[in-house]
């Protein structure tokens, strides 16, 4: 099984709630879940945030639209990430996606998982050599290498991410990844600040009512006619 988990939660210094701002009529979340289903690869998705009470409302939403939630640790998010995969599984990889990528493409994942599969690699990414569009990064880890990183004791400030100790140790842990055939590593279609979500709003006002399943081309020809939003989708 292979199991996707999107990281997400209402806290945001820039853009408090952002998780549940309304995209197209729906949550920004419900939206990336959307685009998620179209996977052909995934087998599970879970929503995993954190136990605080900030959190209640989004994890109730989620739970109300019959979606899957894992509630764990506010800052350790290997723990998090470790603990949802064992409550979810039995899964052999987890694609670990972050809930401020609504544009988040099933194709990459895809790709992602196959070379996974294929490779027999501890974890494969998107991210180094950098290449596509901030947001659209994806990282397979197998669920193995990720218990093991839990499993090492460390600081909980050095565990903010599931898979910088992984990352970290090639040595240990066997690494692949696949780049784009153009650097569009300049592009940044996170959702971080109220412009932001301007811009993502106005991406899919333009091409959800078109095509709900809409992938990183459709908006890369849409932003190339379109100075007003290719000027926002560069990274500062």
């Amino acid at each position: 099984m292979t199991l996707a988990i999107v990281q997400a939660r209402m806290g945001s210094g820039r853009l408090p709630g952002k998780a549940l701002a309304p995209l197209s009529g729906q949550p920004m979340i419900w939206r990336q879940l959307e685009r998620l289903r179209n996977a052909r690869t995934l087998t599970r998705i879970v929503v995993a945030t954190s136990c605080e009470a900030a959190d209640d409302v989004l994890a109730a939403w989620l739970v109300s639209q019959g979606q899957a939630v894992f509630r764990g640790a506010p800052s350790d998010l290997l723990d998090r990430f470790s603990r949802c995969a064992t409550s979810a599984g039995p899964a052999d990889h987890v694609v670990r996606v972050k809930g401020d990528a609504p544009f988040v493409d099933p194709r990459v994942i895809d790709e992602a998982v196959s070379i996974a599969r294929v490779s027999g690699a501890d974890y494969v990414s998107n991210r180094d050599p950098a290449s596509y569009p901030r947001g659209l990064e994806v990282e397979v880890i197998t669920t193995s290498a990720l218990a093991a990183a839990a499993a090492e004791p460390r600081e909980i400030r050095a565990r903010v991410s599931p898979t910088a100790f992984i990352r970290a140790h090639p040595e240990r842990f066997s690494q692949a990844s696949f780049s784009h055939p153009r650097d569009l590593s300049r592009l940044d279609w996170r959702v971080k600040t109220a412009a932001d979500l301007g811009f993502a709003r106005s991406i899919y006002n333009a091409l959800h009512p078109v095509d709900p399943a809409f992938v990183m081309d459709d908006v890369l020809d849409l932003i190339g006619g379109r100075q007003d939003l290719a000027r926002f989708s560069c990274a500062a």
